[in-house]
């Protein structure tokens, strides 16, 4: 049996009837969970649904000698949330792993982008992820266990005309580093993917090619799948991070903080700011925050110190 088996084990993929979302269901099952295959079947700009792509791989992992069962509730809703939770409960008697997958597309940037465009984005991929994780939770704490993968994007680095993607991709962050801190007592963890693969949804053709083609990265789903399992594995030894994965290269992504300028004597000015911007800016010995806390008491630092100092004398 293989080292990093999901034997026993009971797994929702949202957004897995096709590219990222369905690799990972089939490499789940294929290591032995039982998998629900969420996916709305809609465009991927939101738009319809049908339920087409999520039973044809279900077909594909039972074909192959997997477990798997279809479900097309809706993730941008609190109730289409608990229903695909309760999909794996009722079909399988537990839930340990979430993968949330789902997501949509629609390009658009300032001046032209409407407040609709954004509401639909965060709908989708930051309640989305949300919804699924607050109906799996109860049931992650009753077990003390649980683990979770949120997708996110390098996406939130920034692109001209995915302004509304880039925000809801960077909004799963910050609720994945919160929700780290509620899950430690518990054993859940949460971290979240940031994936690189050629799918139609990163401007690839609907269906993935099976070979690169001639003069072209090979970019396939298949290849973030990897990084996704053993974050979702018993054995994952983080949380609260951001790994990215695709072409075979896997990596750790990470928000960190210079040292910065530390002013002393009085009120600092905007002159002060502009006399000290290169140390502001200096990334030599910058440090990784584990949560906000952390953040603080290194970014007060010398005040910390200066008030023990003063203490003492």
């Amino acid at each position: 049996m293989s080292e990093f088996s999901f034997e026993g084990r009971v797994a929702v993929v949202t957004g897995a009837g096709r590219g990222i979302g369905r690799a990972h269901a089939r490499l789940l099952a294929e290591r032995g969970a039982q998998v629900v295959v969420n996916d709305l079947g809609g465009s991927m700009e939101g738009d319809g649904s049908d339920a087409g792509p999520a039973q044809k791989v279900v077909d594909l992992i039972t074909a192959a000698g997997g477990t798997a069962v279809a479900d097309t509730h809706d993730v941008s809703t609190p109730a289409g949330g608990q229903a695909i939770v309760d999909t794996a409960i009722e079909n399988f008697g537990r839930i340990d792993i979430l993968v949330n997958n789902a997501g949509i597309i629609r390009y658009a940037g300032l001046p032209d982008i409407d407040a609709e465009n954004l509401e639909r984005h965060l709908a989708v991929h930051l309640l989305g992820s949300f919804n699924t994780m607050r109906a799996a939770w109860p049931h992650f704490v009753e077990q003390r266990y649980g683990r979770i993968v949120h997708t996110t994007s390098s996406g939130m680095f920034g692109m001209d005309n995915n302004l509304s993607y880039a925000a809801a991709k960077a909004g799963t962050v910050g609720m994945a580093r919160s929700a780290k801190l509620a899950g430690a007592p518990h054993n859940i963890k949460v971290n979240l993917i940031a994936p690189a693969a050629m799918t139609r949804m990163g401007g690839g053709p609907e269906e993935e090619p099976a070979e690169a083609a001639p003069g072209m990265p090979y970019m396939p789903s298949d290849a973030v799948a990897p990084m996704v399992a053993y974050l979702a594995h018993e054995s994952c030894p983080v949380s609260g991070e951001i790994y990215t994965a695709g072409a075979g290269r896997f990596a750790r992504l990470f928000i960190a903080s210079t040292e910065g300028y530390a002013h002393e004597g009085g009120a600092a000015t905007v002159e002060d700011v502009a006399a000290h911007w290169d140390a502001i800016n200096d990334e030599k010995g910058y440090y990784v925050p584990a949560d906000l806390m952390a953040w603080s008491g290194a970014f007060l630092q010398h005040q910390l110190t200066a008030l023990g100092g003063s203490e003492k004398a």
